[in-house]
């Protein structure tokens, strides 16, 4: 093993997305400049540097899908693409001087806290080893791409490959493609291969809530108007926040906004789909929220292009020439793309966590991960995370969690920095307290609704979702309440 040095950081980030960055920006503003942000990738960007698929931009408005403290003014458009957004965040390292504490290639395989010295060791797959007071866990909750064990995949003659690994050397001119999915990811390339493959099949497990994108490009006077007073672009941020945050409602089973929801997306199918058949495969059977709910204004028309077929009927396997369904129909293709999502319930992903008395993160968790404010579990001390359990949202910007969550971890921070033998481990009891509020007041939501969704574990707790708006979230994290924490010295002793 080799060791980069035996300095102790006071703080260590994985990842260096809108968490870690942001997370990295935030110590700057607040004065902690002792961190280092490790990156197993070569640029910043995380899922906005691995996606590159046809198509691919953010949901979320982009003057929501930024930093209060650092404005997208050079926005293009409402809803951004994959390269504008990580030429923000490119911008965002470049304004906080984070190059200096950007290390690339480096991929966290462990990390093991010392209960002598109350620091973390945090080992790479080289086997460079750092030392540092606390660890921030910014690896998202979209980063282990999943593809199912069909049956026969491995025989398939022709390519395949998963959505986030785009094979941008294959051209798909003429050939017989098949979706694997239609959700979030497949709404954005579906459009654009349908007009180019041949044919294209789009396997379908379930429908999905669609509404209108309704994208909206921003002309070189707006952008300058942004640009020469960003008040103008405050009030249109504010007005959408307020917008999206007033939609959580519709999350709430048995409410007129639920109803209202379910409505819109109705207006929308029916307006873009006019084949009675096909309409009704692309009709929910759930609870409206229940999955996540998708925007796009050209999908549906995709879907009744005379060279792509929808099919609902699910897959027994994969064959040598293609994919045979349930019923025994053989769809033969050239390429299969797997829009089949990721391991979402793995939030640490393959990185190994030993915290106090040597229990690790997979086990103290099993299949039910949780964590107090979605950011502290007890046995980890000074560890911090990032978009960790609880903490994704259905109705408004994840960016707009994510900055409370770096604002409450930089005071926790400092407060270890300002007398080295202190640790902070989140008492067991108030995580409990805080995880029962929290799972009842999800029972209110569509969240919690019969369906099958990447919200949910196998015994159908919601693991990933907030139960209620960002401003309730905001008020909750606002402090660093000390008292919420056990004060550990060495060898674990309180």
């Amino acid at each position: 093993m080799t060791s980069s040095n035996d300095h102790i950081y006071s703080s260590i980030i994985i990842g260096a997305g809108f968490g870690g960055l942001g997370q990295g920006a935030q110590f700057v503003q607040d004065g902690t400049d002792d961190f280092l942000i490790l990156e197993r990738g070569d640029d910043v960007g995380g899922v906005w540097r691995e996606n590159t698929y046809p198509g691919v931009a953010c949901d979320t408005q982009a003057v929501i899908y930024c930093f209060s403290y650092f404005l997208n003014l050079k926005v293009s458009r409402m809803f951004a693409g994959q390269e504008e957004l990580q030429g923000y965040l490119r911008a965002l390292a470049e304004e906080f001087g984070l190059g200096k504490h950007l290390r690339f290639s480096q991929d966290v395989t462990e990390a093991v806290w010392d209960e002598e010295r109350l620091i973390w060791t945090v080992t790479t797959t080289e086997g460079t080893r750092f030392l540092t007071r606390s660890l921030v866990a910014a690896w998202g909750q979209l980063n282990e791409p999943n593809i199912p064990a069909f049956e026969g995949a491995d025989s398939f003659a022709g390519e395949a490959f998963h959505s986030s690994m785009w094979r941008h050397d294959l051209d798909l001119t003429g050939k017989r493609v098949a979706s694997i999915g239609s959700a979030a990811t497949a709404v954005q390339y579906v459009p654009e291969v349908a007009k180019i493959a041949s044919t294209l099949t789009v396997f379908q497990r379930s429908a999905n809530y669609i509404l209108p994108r309704d994208q909206i490009v921003f002309t070189e006077e707006e952008t300058a108007r942004f640009l020469a007073d960003p008040d103008s672009y405050r009030e249109l941020r504010r007005s959408i926040h307020e917008l999206r945050e007033a939609g959580f409602e519709r999350t709430r089973t048995h409410t007129a906004a639920n109803e209202e929801g379910v409505e819109l997306a109705r207006q929308h199918r029916e307006a873009q789909v006019s084949d009675p058949d096909l309409r009704a495969r692309l009709t929910p059977d759930y609870d409206y929220g229940c999955k996540r709910i998708l925007r796009s204004d050209d999908f549906f028309p995709a879907l009744t292009r005379d060279n792509v077929e929808l099919v609902t009927e699910r897959i027994a396997g994969i064959t040598p020439t293609g994919i045979r369904t349930e019923g025994g129909e053989e769809h033969d293709v050239d390429v299969i793309i797997y829009a089949t999502g990721f391991k979402s319930h793995a939030f640490q992903g393959s990185t190994r966590i030993v915290g106090r008395g040597g229990i690790t993160l997979d086990e103290r968790w099993g299949n039910a991960p949780e964590a107090y404010l979605g950011i502290a579990v007890d046995n980890f001390p000074n560890l911090f995370m990032v978009y960790g359990p609880n903490t994704n949202l259905n109705h408004n910007s994840v960016v707009s969690m994510l900055e409370p969550q770096h604002r409450y971890i930089s005071q926790a921070v400092s407060y270890l920095t300002a007398d080295r033998t202190r640790a902070l481990e989140v008492d067991r009891e108030v995580l409990e307290r805080f995880t029962a509020y929290l799972q009842e007041e999800l029972g209110k939501s569509a969240f919690s609704s019969d369906c099958s969704s990447w919200y949910k574990n196998e015994e159908g707790r919601v693991i990933n979702n907030w139960s209620g708006t960002v401003e309730e979230y905001r008020a909750m994290t606002h402090d660093l309440r000390v008292e919420d924490y056990l004060q550990l010295t060495t060898q674990g002793s309180r």
